[in-house]
């Protein structure tokens, strides 16, 4: 057994990507955001999607959260294909398998904390039994149980992404996807929300990717994908007891390789974790509150 099959020894490949190709426009306008990206992610851990503006980041996230269709390319989400699926076929499997967390926090400001959660419960494709409890108990989750009555004009920006992260949870999905999950965030907050992407990370039964910018993430990773022009440069796995990560090469796919970007992770990984152990909610929050499980 090689030793990328050891790391995902155990794990369930809860999404896959194999060639993925997007065009937009055509002729002399023809822009090609992605060249070819293969992908996995597996149950049980974080993984944080890097690389520069333009690179294709954004694109591939919206491709891997079925919001848009691949050019070419097989796209797999928890055991279902989209290949052939309309825009409604598409919206069916994001409800049922996908939750987002958005940079913005895209909540209604004139809904409360739990009603913002229960908004995202209606339009799962399986009814929860009691959606007022389970709202709060995906609130409860995040560490936020005692500001579910609260408006979002009265919520501190760390407070914001959290009820939004418990608003990706509700209706435990197969695959959480968040987009830029600290920018709006001070670096108090922002080691907050980490601890509990890291710790939501941990169910068997889901993935989390994170695509990010902040280098103050990657102490919390469990795997670093790096993109570049569309293509992927790099899939290393830091190693948590501070020696080098190990690297998937994808010399052959954009002609670099992978060995690239060891540096920050192992770094600082012996700085921030520490750091958010004193942060007001921490991975305990989650793990000794409640942790929301799919139903049978």
């Amino acid at each position: 057994m090689n030793e990328k099959a050891q790391d995902n020894a155990g794990r369930k490949t809860l999404l896959q990507a194999k060639g993925i190709v997007k065009v937009f426009g055509s002729g002399a306008g023809e822009v090609k955001p992605l060249k070819g990206i293969d992908v996995q992610l597996y149950s049980g851990e974080l993984t944080l999607l890097m690389g520069p503006s333009g690179s294709g980041k954004t694109t591939l996230l919206s491709i891997l959260g079925c919001i848009l269709s691949p050019t070419e390319g097989h796209l797999e989400v928890a055991g279902n294909s989209t290949e052939g699926l309309d825009a409604e076929g598409l919206a069916n499997l994001r409800r049922r398998h996908v939750g987002f967390v958005f940079q913005g926090y895209n909540l209604f400001p004139t809904m409360t904390a739990s009603e913002n959660v229960m908004l995202a419960l209606d339009v799962r494709a399986k009814p929860v039994v009691d959606p007022p409890t389970h709202a709060l108990n995906a609130l409860a989750a995040v560490g936020l149980a005692h500001r579910a009555k609260a408006f979002p004009a009265k919520l501190s920006g760390g407070e914001k992404q959290r009820v939004a992260l418990a608003r990706a949870l509700a209706g435990a999905p197969s695959v959480i996807l968040a987009d830029e999950p600290t920018a709006a965030l001070d670096a108090e907050n922002g080691r907050a929300v980490m601890a509990l992407l890291s710790e939501v990370a941990k169910d068997p039964n889901r993935a989390v990717l994170a695509v990010t910018h902040d280098h103050r993430t990657l102490p919390y990773a469990d795997r670093i994908i790096r993109i570049e022009d569309g293509r992927i440069h790099s899939d290393e796995r830091p190693k948590k007891d501070g020696s080098p990560p190990t690297y998937a090469s994808h010399a052959g796919e954009g002609g670099h390789e992978s060995h690239a970007h060891a540096g920050p992770a192992s770094h600082a990984s012996h700085s921030e974790p520490a750091k958010a152990n004193r942060t007001t909610t921490s991975e305990k929050a989650l793990g000794g509150r409640y942790r929301i499980r799919r139903h049978a």
